[in-house]
């Protein structure tokens, strides 16, 4: 299962056309991925018939949330729901670094009979080992997780060690910098058996002449690279199981 997160209409055509089993819809991957917009999900539900699962974020930064938030992030998860999504992301922690199991519940319960993937809050946890098992009894489908590094391959032990606690009871499903050179290899070494990646490149915006925002390429936008898809789609079926 080779998952793509895009934030656009034309990361999703590519990410499709390129054989992506599953797509993370979201905006703003700039900010490590929000809640996307009612009309990108109603597009890409008309679209095609690829899975689609929705972010719950309402805002970058930290996974520490007030309840004024989690109210809000509730009312998009429904919105969202009845529009036909097949599921949901989301993680929430206490300011310990803990899950916020208070949280966690109100969107599976929200979420319900939809599954919950929990995202890389997991990779902020005090005890990932700890965490994984406080996540399986809240009901979570899978953890998203670069093992507590800045890239997957880096945190590959930590996803090994992840992989091997499960016992198939979650679905642990390595992100964050897989590609081509190096998605052989983590599955070889993690024993997982779903991936995560945007697969993105560089493109030129055409028009564009003022700086909008924090954007430090006002100039070019980061669209998923259908052809890198298509070959990260390829190593997974090709590889032994």
């Amino acid at each position: 299962m080779m998952e793509i997160c895009i934030d656009c209409i034309e990361s999703a055509r590519n990410a499709i056309n390129g054989g992506a089993m599953r797509l993370e819809i979201c905006s703003a991957l700039s900010e490590g991925g929000l809640t996307p917009s009612p009309g990108l999900v109603k597009f890409l539900k008309n679209y095609s018939t690829v899975p689609i699962y929705a972010m719950i974020r309402m805002r970058s930064g930290n996974f520490v949330y007030s309840h004024d938030e989690m109210e809000s992030m509730l009312y998009d998860l429904k919105i969202l729901k009845e529009l036909g999504v097949d599921g949901f992301v989301f993680g929430a922690l206490t300011e310990e670094g803990d899950i916020n199991m208070e949280f966690c519940l109100d969107i599976i319960k929200a979420a319900s009979p939809r599954p919950v993937t929990f995202h890389r809050a997991f990779d902020e946890v005090s005890d990932p080992y700890k965490s994984l098992e406080i996540l399986i009894d809240l009901g979570f489908e899978r953890i998203l997780t670069s093992g507590q590094e800045n890239s997957a391959e880096k945190g590959i032990r930590i996803i090994e060690q992840l992989v091997k606690q499960a016992r198939e009871r979650i679905i642990i499903m390595p992100g964050a910098g897989i590609t081509t050179n190096n998605l052989s290899l983590i599955k070889k070494q993690s024993g997982a058996n779903q991936f995560h990646a945007s697969a993105r490149k560089r493109k030129i915006a055409s028009g564009t002449k003022i700086k909008m925002g924090n954007a430090a390429n006002s100039d070019s936008v980061m669209i998923t690279d259908e052809e890198s898809v298509r070959d990260l789609v390829k190593i997974i079926k090709e590889f032994p199981k």
